[in-house]
């Protein structure tokens, strides 16, 4: 139910920020304090749904990626005939 809720005014205070951005050189209809105040509860959440996912052994992999971000991940065969296959080579 907690992870609903988050979800649910996440989603609200998104929207606002959608609904309420001007174009560049235009005054926002928010104030400064207003803007902050969202910010600060858009950190609260983050906070508290990462709070749940590691309680819950859940892991996050929902990071956007650069097609030409370096992998991290490197595969090594263990095939010995691949490796028999090298050494006989050198």
């Amino acid at each position: 139910m907690e992870h609903r809720i988050l979800k649910a005014v996440k989603s609200v205070l998104v929207s606002v920020i959608k609904d309420t951005t001007t174009k560049p050189g235009l005054k926002h209809p928010l104030s400064d304090q207003t803007k902050d105040d969202i910010r600060h509860c858009l950190d609260l959440i983050t906070a508290r749904e990462k709070e749940l996912n590691d309680e819950a052994g859940v892991e996050n992999n929902a990071r956007p990626h650069f097609i030409d971000e370096p992998k991290t991940k490197v595969v090594v065969s263990l095939d010995s005939t691949e490796l028999s296959g090298k050494k006989s080579r050198e």
